[in-house]
């Protein structure tokens, strides 16, 4: 049998004993005073994206915002509340860090470590309070079928988890394993097998248990749960801190994450004259997209339909000196052939264009085109 590490002998702190590096009072982008800096390149890309999004948004049709970390450490949370609360943006997704920033911010008005102080000390990530809520709430979330983001921001909005009873979760195993019991049963039973397994080892009673978090407003999260708008979470194992503490379940995140990813595919499913902005993120948004994309030209082969018309727009730091818009992609000895993300976008049909800027800059140039 293989060895495996005791992740119940981690011994975790208080994550007020942590040396934060962001601060919400100081750092949040305020996106009225915002001073806006970008190349003429950008400017243009902002004018051309604003100028899709009003005509999809006027035919109905989605725009989804993909956005790594930086977006929430960077204090854009206000910025991307606005998008969505005026109806620019309808689907919005991120990465397991994405929501680990947006609820400390919220939770204790700060975030980020000094990853190499903390590496090397054994502290990196294992924090009681991020580990310990964002886990049971996942557990909870998976157990009344939500996923990975509503389930934290569930959280977050009601300040706290109501915790099932052992009764109902027993009641919920048993239906699932009775004779001729269907998929969702099933689902729900596993879901509430992992629950009651986990609040067994933290010792938590059956009710309404109070997670305050006194920087609500500032939380994107919560914000897109109170506004009913999807905010996906596309998560990596071991990638992210709370895989550290002994509350964590694999079969949870692998449940949330792919309700969320499932989520994405139909928001995909529907991009015919939508838009699709990815900002900040290498791997998680052009790797969620093009899978949903190809499920959802399955799909539309089988209904008689296409998707082809929809504009990309790409916005990270690295410059890349290829016109992918005019050039498509790079041959192999181009040093711009291996900006993956770039890549992977070219090959997906509709429109891309890439565009080098600070997502600060770009995001809230964005916003404040699309509410002039």
């Amino acid at each position: 049998m293989k060895r495996l590490f005791d992740r119940d002998s981690i011994a975790t702190l208080p994550l007020s004993d942590r040396v934060s590096k962001l601060e919400l009072d100081r750092d949040a982008v305020d996106p009225l005073s915002w001073p806006i800096s970008l190349s003429p390149e950008a400017v243009e890309d902002v004018a051309s994206a604003a100028a899709e999004i009003r005509r999809s948004r006027a035919r109905g049709a989605p725009v989804i915002l993909a956005f790594g970390a930086h977006a929430i450490k960077n204090g854009l949370a206000q910025t991307l509340i606005r998008l969505m609360e005026g109806g620019h943006v309808t689907h919005f997704a991120t990465n397991g860090a994405g929501i680990i920033h947006d609820w400390e911010f919220a939770f204790q008005g700060s975030t980020g470590e000094d990853v190499r102080r903390y590496v090397s000390e054994g502290q990196f990530g294992i924090w009681e309070e991020t580990g310990a809520w964002l886990n049971l709430s996942l557990a909870v979330g998976a157990w009344r079928g939500l996923g990975y983001g509503e389930a934290v921001g569930t959280m977050v909005q009601d300040d706290g988890l109501q915790i099932p009873t052992d009764d109902e979760l027993v009641a919920a195993i048993r239906a699932g394993a009775a004779d001729g019991a269907g998929f969702l049963s099933l689902s729900r039973a596993a879901a509430a097998a992992d629950l009651r397994a986990l609040l067994r080892t933290s010792g938590l009673e059956p009710g309404f248990l109070r997670v305050d978090h006194p920087r609500k407003k500032a939380c994107f999260a919560a914000a897109a749960v109170k506004n009913a708008v999807p905010f996906t979470c596309h998560p990596m194992f071991g990638h992210d801190i709370i895989y550290t503490h002994p509350l964590n379940r694999g079969a949870v995140i692998g449940r949330t994450a792919e309700t969320d990813f499932l989520s994405f595919a139909d928001s995909v499913s529907g991009l015919e004259g939508g838009v699709y902005l990815s900002v900040g993120s290498a791997v998680m948004s052009p790797m969620i997209f093009e899978k949903a994309l190809s499920m959802a030209r399955n799909k539309a082969r089988q209904d008689g339909r296409r998707i082809e018309d929809f504009s990309i727009h790409v916005v990270d730091l690295a410059v890349s000196t290829w016109d992918w818009k005019a050039r498509g992609e790079p041959p192999q000895d181009d040093p711009s052939y291996f900006l993956r993300y770039c890549k992977t976008f070219s090959r997906m049909g509709g429109t891309m264009t890439y565009t080098s800027a600070d997502n600060r800059s770009w995001l809230v140039a964005l916003l404040r085109s699309l509410e002039n």
